[in-house]
């Protein structure tokens, strides 16, 4: 299948623009020089044979850096923006690039984080669930084939792993229908099976999601065959994934085979697979996935970014919903939405739907009882095995504000969902009924002691709902159902029409704060600086509970006197006794003999073992000069302080920056951790470039990306540092900060008065340079457009 042509003549001839831009905007320099760039190329090549185009092209290279600079971004442009030429540009790229391309894949890291919103359609491309046109069906099997003929290359990235089999998974349910749907649909199939069987416990960090994607796809013979093995013989698929009763297992199998006939037998009111999550009650390692919590990045790589901004401002149902394939697209949108999306306390935003009313609007709009099952299941997925320890309030919190402002203006949502709620209990998988009874209690608990609801007994003893839904919900929850006075009904002011055409102007503000959208983090650090508003419904300010840290399956790779460090590390009392042996750790990594292969296995433990570095506030509430050693004493900085004591030809340089490197791929947020401790600790004084060293060791290789992406982590993160950090980063890397109107947009998006008072003082001192003469109308006309 070939993929549509974009619109456009050659580059040469004034078409196939990179960037969508209109009359108003400001000409992009990145645009301007790419299409130098191509110009040159058209210019070297235009009416030469492939011989003789090889030739030009090698000649002008040869010339310097800047030529081989020229000639690789102009054949990228021409790959990305000229369909009809792409085949024999990246051919020519291949042959004429002399650094790996390098130059190239720096600047897709370069576009990705800046232009990917202002990209032309040809060049934006973006597998979507729910979606069986045919240029996504020809996205889908194209990337699948690089997937599978690059088979050992993916194998070496366990997230890479982890990722496409969560897509892919997701896909699956989309390709029906057509002989060419099947086609595609048994690769895809194929697919994740090998990675399943081969990487199980790769796959394993998506978490309880893989579960439900596993679901939804259990009726294909081959994912059948996966769960058996899943249930009577997962050492199988992994050593490290057994059972949780040991021999016990084998006698009580034996009478689940009655069980086994009724395999795939769906409730009327259960979504297709539901219950094909079978026996797994027996297995501790599946029980355990059950109880993790899926990372936001999974559920966030099922929406294109244009999903992700049009979902905040209701504005996505004509192009994205209203056809009958992206029916199943809505439980990508509902997880996304409880699972990432956490409205923000700190910031203040205009008029925006609360979580509740999306989804109460998008369970409206399901045309199927597949669509509508599958809908709610996503919506009270986090429900079923929810550990308020490990868990986050913000993920159960949409389904119950969905059915108490739902009461009112549409009661039969509200009774469908505590319907499915009641029902789902018995019914997910019976083996299992006691600890999905256990998350559902714990759950509600949860709610009425973070006072999202004072009470439960106006919802779950409305006289809106029928008699026999209200006795069911006495039956399995009589701990809520009764209060401390005669039942009344909570009096909320008029919730927001779920109806997609309503006015924000018609809505009350009274019932939700209106607080910006935001994007959690893993570890949910929810270390609120600013003065919270009183507000009926909004966010839950948890307190965050330490986890227990099993590092078990990540020592057995380690060798014996590595491992020994490691567990002592693990074991370690205090701080200084942790900073000792994270000092021996890191004397070992730089002797001569240590395997560089076990960098990346002492990576994972060392970003296990330090969460908490991760966690809180990182810049002291009064800076001194005490406070500030005092706060860069952590024993992961230790890796810091002898990367800055080393010269940058010593051989144990390079592998602290691997180590470093590694630790990046698992714990992004160590990026500004390492501009902190460079910018605060004597140690480091005058050693700020060693991070773009740094940035040049990571898999993004390139300063500008790496330190975008760092100051936009910090962003979300901790504004306080984000400000005590930017007259560094714009006087030690000012090729990079001075023409960024994306770091200065980072910046004057989420500092208060007092902050933007401290910066201004920075400048008039002449401590912060933040534009230059020649840039400064031009960063300033862009963000007014933007």
């Amino acid at each position: 299948m070939e993929m549509q042509k974009g619109k456009g003549g050659a580059a040469g001839g004034g078409g196939g623009k990179l960037l969508v831009s209109t009359l108003l905007d400001a000409k992009d320099e990145l645009e301007e020089r790419l299409e130098r760039c191509v110009g040159i190329v058209t210019s070297l090549t235009n009416g030469l044979s492939e011989r003789e185009t090889n030739d030009a092209l090698n000649a002008h290279i040869c010339k310097g850096t800047t030529q081989h600079e020229e000639i690789c971004l102009g054949l990228f442009t021409l790959v990305l923006t000229e369909p009809a030429q792409a085949q024999k540009c990246y051919r020519d790229l291949a042959l004429v690039s002399r650094d790996g391309m390098s130059i190239v894949l720096n600047k897709i890291n370069h576009i990705l984080m800046e232009k990917y919103l202002k990209l032309q359609d040809t060049c934006r491309t973006q597998i979507a669930g729910g979606d069986v046109t045919a240029k996504n069906i020809w996205l889908a099997e194209s990337v699948l084939e690089i997937l599978t003929e690059q088979r050992e290359w993916v194998l070496k990235s366990s997230l890479l792993i982890a990722m496409a089999v969560y897509t892919y998974l997701r896909l699956i349910v989309d390709h029906h229908g057509t002989a060419q749907l099947q086609a595609l649909r048994q690769k895809e199939v194929d697919f994740c099976i090998s990675l399943l069987r081969e990487r199980f416990m790769d796959c394993f960090m998506i978490g309880r999601d893989l579960v439900r994607l596993l679901q939804n796809v259990a009726r294909i013979p081959e994912f059948e065959q996966l769960w058996k093995d899943i249930i009577h013989n997962p050492q199988v698929l992994s050593t490290q994934f057994t059972g949780g009763q040991g021999r016990g297992i084998a006698r009580t199998l034996q009478t689940l085979n009655s069980i086994i006939h009724s395999f795939f037998q769906p409730l009327f009111w259960v979504s297709r697979g539901l219950l094909n999550a079978t026996l797994l009650f027996l297995v501790k390692g599946v029980l355990q996935l059950l109880q993790s919590r899926t990372s936001r990045k999974f559920l966030a790589c099922r929406l294109t970014p244009d999903m992700e901004t049009k979902l905040l401002f209701m504005t996505s149902r004509r192009q994205y919903l209203s056809t009958p394939d992206s029916q199943s697209l809505r439980c990508d949108l509902i997880r996304y939405i409880c699972g990432v999306v956490h409205p923000s306390n700190e910031v203040l935003s205009s008029d925006i739907l609360p979580r509740w009313a999306i989804i109460g609007w998008l369970l409206t709009t399901c045309t199927s009882n597949v669509a509508a099952s599958n809908a709610k299941l996503a919506l009270f997925y986090d429900w079923l095995f929810f550990n308020p320890e490990k868990d986050s309030i913000m993920n159960i919190e949409p389904a119950i504000l969905v059915m108490h402002h739902s009461m009112k203006p549409h009661p039969a949502i509200t009774a469908t969902l505590l319907d499915f709620m009641c029902r789902i209990i018995p019914n997910f998988y019976p083996p299992l009924e006691a600890h999905v009874r256990q998350g559902v209690f714990n759950s509600l608990t949860h709610i009425v002691e973070k006072r999202v609801l004072a009470h439960l007994a106006p919802l779950f003893d409305n006289p809106k709902l029928d008699k026999e839904l209200r006795a069911m919900l006495r039956e399995k929850f009589p701990e809520f159902c009764s209060s401390p006075s005669p039942p009344i009904e909570v009096k909320v002011e008029e919730p927001v029409s779920m109806e997609m055409d309503n006015h924000m102007s018609e809505k009350d503000d009274g019932c939700y704060d209106n607080a910006e959208a935001a994007f959690s983090d893993d570890e949910e650090d929810l270390s609120s600086k600013g003065k919270k508003r009183e507000f009926r419904f909004h966010p839950i300010k948890e307190t965050i509970v330490e986890e227990p840290v099993d590092i078990t399956p990540f020592l057995d790779q380690l060798d014996e006197s590595l491992k020994d460090k490691v567990l002592q590390l693990q074991k370690g009392s205090d701080t200084e006794a942790q900073c000792e042996v994270m000092q021996e750790i890191v004397d070992q990594v730089l002797e001569e003999d240590f395997d560089s292969e076990q960098l990346s296995v002492l990576a994972s433990c060392l970003q296990e073992l330090f969460k908490a570095h991760f966690r809180g506030e990182v810049l002291p509430e009064e800076i001194t000069e005490e406070s500030l050693e005092e706060s860069v004493g952590k024993p992961l900085y230790l890796i810091f302080r002898n990367l800055c004591q080393m010269q940058e030809d010593n051989s144990g340089f390079s592998l602290l920056l691997d180590l470093l490197s590694e630790l990046y791929q698992k714990q992004p947020k160590i990026g500004y951790h390492l501009l902190y401790y460079l910018k605060a600790s004597k140690a480091a004084a005058g050693k700020m470039n060693l991070y773009e060293s740094f940035a040049q060791a990571t898999q993004l290789g390139d300063l500008h990306t790496c330190l975008m992406m760092d100051m936009k982590a910090c962003q979300e993160d901790d504004v306080r540092l984000l400000c005590y950090l930017t007259p560094s980063i714009y006087t030690e890397f000012p090729d990079e900060t001075l023409r960024s109107g994306e770091l200065l947009n980072m910046i004057v998006a989420v500092i208060d008065s007092f902050q933007l008072q401290e910066l201004v003082c920075h400048v008039m001192m002449g401590n912060l340079v933040m534009f230059r003469k020649d840039s400064v109308l031009n960063i300033l006309t862009r963000l007014s457009l933007s």
